[in-house]
């Protein structure tokens, strides 16, 4: 119902009256005004003036769903969000819902979260009411070795979404870290479920540091407030990011068509290249109980970082902890 009443406020930038929405929605003046309070509890600011009605004077940036699904260009990614102010953890609760047979492009979207985590089980520290916290249920039809190319398409798609909605800049350090001015902004954390050859689901969890305060920060870390020096809609960069995320997606993984597939795979591929931060980067990798030390020259088919040691040999790392040299 408080739905139902946003779309009517948010029609008209003068007042409504409290008549003609009760009337139209069918519920009492009482009730009206009732569901106008909790609305105001939400953040919204919300005017009543007698004999003239309601005006709706500002919306807060808190990530409700009607406020995502409000100009949302998608066909499936975002239709169904699983919204929570607080929770342990959006992935662990993707997770959970895609066992139940959640549908593909679901996402859950959290204010903060708890437990919080990133790769290799480190823990993802989410300010209140300050960032991006959201993980989408993925159900492509691909192997579970192409799995791990879902980690570079969301890493391209949100450098896409923070250039076309801020004007910022960002870079991807392989295999799934943010940064603007080679300060880590964000995070990518991708988690299967399969079988030997299919994948049932995938869960793309991001996080991003969008306006959090630069006291909250470490050394090497920043936000888009604090790049940008200006407060950024949240709202509006996770819609532009779930846009980028469906275009890509479908590029990506057309179904039941191999050459398609692969054709898709080898445009987010070359896409990758031109946002890394790794490339030609002399790196050292800590990766299955040693280290790999060298230039970090290319990624091959299937996102594996590809490394020229000092003896020349070429080796191919899936996984590990980077360290950028020089």
């Amino acid at each position: 119902m408080q739905d139902k009443i946003l779309e009517f406020l948010k029609k008209k930038e003068e007042y409504v009256s409290g008549d003609h929405i009760s009337h139209r929605l069918g519920i009492s003046r009482q009730a009206l005004w009732k569901h106008i309070q909790e609305l105001k509890d939400d953040g919204y600011d919300i005017i009543a003036v007698p004999h003239l009605g309601y005006r709706l004077i500002s919306s807060p940036d808190r990530l409700y769903p009607f406020e995502i699904r409000s100009h949302l260009d998608t066909r499936f990614v975002g239709r169904q969000i699983h919204y929570f102010d607080i929770v342990s953890s959006t992935m662990n609760m993707a997770m959970e819902l895609a066992m139940s047979g959640a549908p593909e492009g679901a996402i859950v979207v959290a204010e903060t979260q708890t437990k919080g985590r990133g790769r290799l089980g480190r823990s993802w520290v989410s300010p209140k009411y300050k960032g991006i916290y959201v993980s989408l249920i993925l159900r492509p039809n691909i192997p579970p070795s192409a799995a791990p190319l879902l980690t570079l398409l969301a890493g391209v798609s949100v450098c896409e979404a923070i250039k076309d909605f801020t004007g910022l800049d960002a870079q991807i350090k392989w295999p799934n870290d943010i940064f603007i001015h080679n300060k880590k902004a964000g995070g990518i954390l991708t988690e299967l479920n399969a079988e030997m050859d299919a994948t049932r689901f995938v869960s793309m969890g991001i996080g991003l540091n969008v306006n959090h305060d630069k006291k909250i920060e470490s050394l090497h870390a920043t936000s888009l407030k604090e790049q940008k020096r200006e407060d950024v809609s949240r709202v509006g960069l996770l819609q532009e990011l779930l846009s980028r995320i469906e275009t890509n997606y479908l590029l990506f993984c057309q179904p039941g068509r191999q050459a398609g597939w692969q054709k898709g795979t080898s445009v987010i591929i070359e896409k990758w290249r031109n946002y890394s931060l790794t490339l030609g980067k002399r790196v050292r990798i800590a990766y299955q109980k040693t280290h790999l030390e060298g230039e970090a020259v290319d990624i091959d088919a299937d996102g594996g970082l590809l490394i020229r040691t000092d003896t020349g040999t070429v080796e191919k790392v899936m996984s590990g902890d980077i360290i950028h040299c020089r």
